[in-house]
């Protein structure tokens, strides 16, 4: 699969943006992984293409930040995209 360009950590916005658009398949393998209870570090790699031991800050932030706003989408975000 390809990995699509990220930035460091997702925008922080309230209303979903571009980016959020673009990185709709990226968030929902994060969810993915995260239901199925896989190791961060995994996610990280695969998804990313991070290598989680190189990068360990670098790595865990990127992940925490893009699931953090992979939840916020399946809260508020969706209600943007359905408004469309």
């Amino acid at each position: 699969m390809t990995i699509i360009p990220f930035e460091q950590e997702p925008p922080k916005s309230d209303a979903v943006t571009d980016y959020d658009e673009r990185h709709l398949t990226t968030y929902i393998r994060l969810l993915d992984a995260d239901a199925q209870g896989a190791d961060w570090r995994e996610a990280v790699s695969i998804i990313f293409g991070l290598d989680p031991v190189k990068e360990p800050v670098r790595a865990r932030q990127v992940h925490e930040s893009h699931l953090k706003r992979a939840r916020w989408m399946t809260e508020a975000g969706y209600k943007h995209l359905l408004a469309k």
